[in-house]
């Protein structure tokens, strides 16, 4: 702190008090800057630091890699018959048993999780991009154009999904997965539409982005650097829900025959084994790994989801911290008696 003292003695009248000056210099280096904006971005995905992100993720990363190096770790094609293994059940040469015809499950399995896979992402990158787009521009616009987009949202939210992508689907002989994923995306679109509307415009209002409009700011700066860190959370939750619905999509429409059996997936294989009769004659082997694959998918989903979730409720996130910190403590959470701590050294009174 520098002192400036600006004694006026010369000029003062008699018995007047000196005056001085005293000013506090400014600190020397640069002023702090502003969070970049990928520093803001890393902080938005702070979300899928907790256990429940984490397992979650490893599950379906798990999955991902499965699907990617099908083609290595399947022990034989998904098409290649052996006529002297018919209805085996789980063997060394057969890990998942075959099938009436002699194919292998487990190469099925395999295979069919790169269906699944990219059915599910494709939609729904599809679905949250739309989302994003409509959602976040009809709740930072005013007047017709935003009472527009929220119409139309309104409207794809009572759209029928499944009757629809039969009639889409029984326009081509074989349709591929590219177009049912599509069709997938086009119409789960609007839910995290509606989300993030109502997110976008609780935010328009906040002073940084009243600051960022008064600055002069162009819409994509103002929509793309101060507004979609703030949703990442929402705009993930959404991400997984529509990757969620896509699957169950996927596996059902190959379940009741709408989409080819010869399209390996998951839902293809239990339209199999429900044809032959592999319910109802017990070989578990055929049936039972596509349906633990299924909800082992849903649970690695349902993960990420409650971890978002904790992250993106106060309530929960405190709830959970205050969780983590009884359990270091050696203490109960379960517990509901409060334990107060007496100290052994009484303090005497004057």
């Amino acid at each position: 702190m520098n002192m400036i003292v600006n004694d006026t003695t010369a000029k003062r009248p008699a018995n007047a008090p000196a005056t001085a000056t005293v000013r506090s210099a400014a600190p020397v280096g640069r002023a702090p800057r502003k969070p970049a904006f990928w520093s803001k971005l890393g902080a938005a995905f702070a979300m899928f630091r907790n256990k429940k992100s984490i397992t979650g993720l490893s599950i379906l990363g798990f999955f991902v890699l499965v699907a990617i190096f099908a083609d290595v770790l399947a022990p034989y094609s998904p098409t290649k018959v052996d006529n002297t293994a018919r209805f085996q059940p789980p063997s060394a040469e057969h890990w998942l048993g075959t099938t009436h015809i002699g194919e292998d499950v487990l190469s099925q399995v395999i295979h069919g999780t790169r269906g699944v896979i990219v059915v599910g992402f494709l939609a729904a990158i599809i679905a949250t991009v739309i989302a994003i787009v409509v959602g976040v521009l009809s709740g930072y616009l005013r007047g017709w154009r935003s009472e527009g987009l929220s119409a139309l949202t309104n409207v794809f939210l009572v759209i029928p999904g499944i009757p629809l992508i039969i009639i889409v689907a029984s326009m081509f002989e074989d349709p591929p997965l590219i177009l049912v994923a599509g069709v997938l995306g086009l119409i789960g679109w609007a839910w995290g539409a509606r989300v993030l509307r109502a997110q976008t415009m609780s935010l328009r209002s906040r002073d940084f982005v009243q600051a960022a409009r008064a600055n002069g700011e162009p819409l994509r700066r103002i929509i793309t650097v101060e507004m979609l860190p703030n949703l990442m959370a929402l705009i993930a939750a959404s991400f997984v829900g529509t990757v969620t619905a896509a699957i169950i999509g996927l596996t059902t429409l190959s379940y009741i025959g709408i989409i080819p059996v010869t399209t390996y997936n998951w839902g293809t294989i239990l339209n199999w084994a429900s044809a032959q009769g592999a319910f109802r004659q017990g070989q578990w082997w055929w049936f039972l790994p596509p349906g633990l694959c299924i909800a082992a998918i849903g649970v690695a989903l349902s993960l990420i989801n409650f971890g978002i979730d904790e992250y993106v409720n106060p309530r929960l996130r405190s709830a959970g911290e205050r969780a983590r910190a009884m359990k270091k403590k050696g203490m109960n959470v379960n517990d509901t008696v409060t334990v107060v701590r007496t100290s052994t050294q009484t303090q005497e009174t004057p």
